[in-house]
């Protein structure tokens, strides 16, 4: 499926099809993740709460032990 990057108003954005929205389980208003494969690709994803709670709590628990972390990689 080919996009055209568009102006919206004062800002720049995709219009997304309806089917793709369908296939996305998507509605006006949700949140995407956007990641960056090494390969240069973009990855869309719907945005799960329950995902980014237990990344805040594993940031959290990688801050408060960093120093062990850093010594188990060597």
């Amino acid at each position: 499926m080919k996009l055209e990057v568009k102006k919206i108003g004062n800002s720049t954005g995709l219009i997304l099809p309806k089917e793709l929205l369908q296939d996305m389980n998507l509605t006006q208003g949700d949140w995407l993740h956007v990641t960056r494969e090494p390969d240069g690709k973009l990855v869309l994803a719907k945005r799960d709460s329950q995902f980014e709670l237990g990344m805040e709590i594993a940031r959290k628990a990688m801050k408060t032990y960093e120093n062990a972390l850093r010594e188990l990689a060597k």
